[in-house]
């Protein structure tokens, strides 16, 4: 009981992240329940089929606040699918043994890049609610995506979302609720993909109700925050969180003495505290927010084009 209760927390706290962030449910799950002991594709499956609950009614919140682009979701999520359909049956077809440092090193990698992205350089977008990008991007983008996520336990959102944050063409809040919301197709894509792989045997109900519930608790609450909540911050910290549990695995994996491993899992956290306190810094400032907050129905009059321009040119 004391186990599912940890589990329902590990769901809430990694849906709250995910929501806000638009990333972290899957990797978080994931990095966790590899550290608990499960195998690679059965922790795959598990977190997958939770997700399938959790991203429905995220997705449906996200709608319901304005925070959706269908045309971004259904551009996005189908090539999404196709890629977790072959990143399933991948990691299905490998033994536990060879897929574990592969998964952790995947999600090790992810880490990384959330963690200095998110600390160093936040990504910013425009104010509009409405994708520009083409099929040229969302096509190949949502294949890996996809791919990514079903063979790492998770990656969806560390993959689009920073990807299209990055290119400062869309709203925030647009690319945190529409890439949530696209991601429901990919998880029943690769849910079934590891079904018709694996079948039902070693997937534990109880793991994935645990996970489930938290998240369902979360995920309307998560929807909400996302324009309240810094995603520096979050991103950091999710990130952190991510190269720390994955990083033991991977050395393990490569046979590292036991005194290189720990030396190596203690030097990072300061490392991690010093970009985290830079995140803190960072999204005190008020040049530092972005456009996450304004309400679906806000948009900028000439009067306000105005106002903050001379701070622009400052800047």
């Amino acid at each position: 009981m004391r186990k599912l209760f940890v589990l329902a927390l590990v769901g809430l706290a990694s849906q709250l992240v995910d929501g806000a962030l638009g990333m972290g449910y899957g990797v978080t799950s994931s990095s966790l329940l590899l550290l608990a002991g499960l195998s690679p594709a059965l922790t795959s499956a598990s977190v997958h089929l939770s997700e399938i609950g959790t991203t429905l009614i995220s997705g449906a919140a996200h709608h319901r606040l304005g925070n959706t682009d269908w045309r971004l979701v259904a551009r996005l999520g189908g090539p999404g699918a196709v890629g977790a359909l072959l990143g399933a049956d991948a990691l299905s077809g490998l033994s536990a043994n060879a897929a574990a440092p592969v998964t952790s090193g995947i999600l090790l990698a992810l880490g990384v890049y959330v963690l200095i992205r998110f600390a160093v350089r936040p990504p910013t977008g425009a104010g509009t609610r409405r994708s520009p990008h083409s099929s040229r991007l969302l096509v190949p983008l949502g294949l890996l995506g996809g791919f990514i996520d079903a063979t790492g336990g998770g990656g969806w959102g560390p993959v689009a979302t920073t990807t299209l944050l990055t290119r400062g063409r869309t709203a925030p809040r647009t690319v945190v609720g529409s890439v949530d919301t696209s991601e429901f197709i990919v998880t029943v894509a690769a849910s079934a993909g590891f079904l018709l792989g694996l079948g039902t045997a070693g997937i534990s109900l109880s793991v994935v109700g645990a996970l489930l519930a938290g998240g369902l608790v979360a995920a309307p609450v998560a929807a909400w925050l996302v324009s309240r909540l810094p995603d520096r911050v979050l991103g950091s910290a999710v990130g952190g969180v991510i190269v720390l549990t994955n990083l033991r695995t991977v050395l393990s994996a490569l046979d590292a003495p036991s005194p290189l491993t720990a030396g190596l899992l203690l030097g990072f956290v300061p490392l991690w505290a010093l970009l985290a306190t830079a995140s803190v810094r960072g999204a005190r400032r008020p040049s530092s927010r972005t456009v996450v907050g304004a309400r679906p129905h806000e948009t900028p009059t000439p009067a306000r084009e105005s106002a903050v321009a001379p701070a622009a040119r400052v800047s």
